[in-house]
């Protein structure tokens, strides 16, 4: 039973429900393999934009690509975790066709105390199964 970590993909186009899937399954994996979490621990949530609501910079070749990420996740990991999953988001993201230059992530850590799970408790007080300093 695990509950961490949460994430938003937000994007400026619709996708085909099995495009959507993809790319909330290469989110994950590339947390599962930089950050070294459970496979079963999926809180993965996408939304698609209308163009009109999502503003994106002028540079960008392909603006209906934007695809912002947002993570919560407990204190703890390193510097080249983070490094690690950002390189790993990009790239799994390039191979369904966001350009790398489109995707920019952004890591919100929380402190362990600060993040109420299983029925009501403090992540601070519980066993949760899984290293968070990787």
């Amino acid at each position: 039973m695990w509950t961490m970590p949460t994430v938003l993909i937000e994007v400026r186009r619709r996708y085909e429900p099995a495009e959507e899937v993809a790319i909330i399954d290469a989110v994950h994996g590339a947390l599962v393999t930089a950050f070294q979490i459970p496979a079963q621990d999926k809180n993965v949530r996408l939304i698609a934009h209308e163009p009109h609501r999502f503003a994106v910079p002028e540079h960008l070749a392909q603006p209906e690509y934007r695809t912002l990420i947002s993570i919560d996740c407990f204190t703890g990991r390193s510097l080249d975790a983070k490094r690690a999953l950002y390189a790993e988001i990009v790239e799994r993201l390039a191979a369904l066709g966001i350009p790398r230059d489109h995707v920019m992530i952004t890591l919100h850590e929380v402190d362990r105390q600060n993040w109420g799970i299983r029925g009501g408790q403090a992540a601070s007080d519980v066993e949760l199964g899984f290293n968070v300093r990787v």
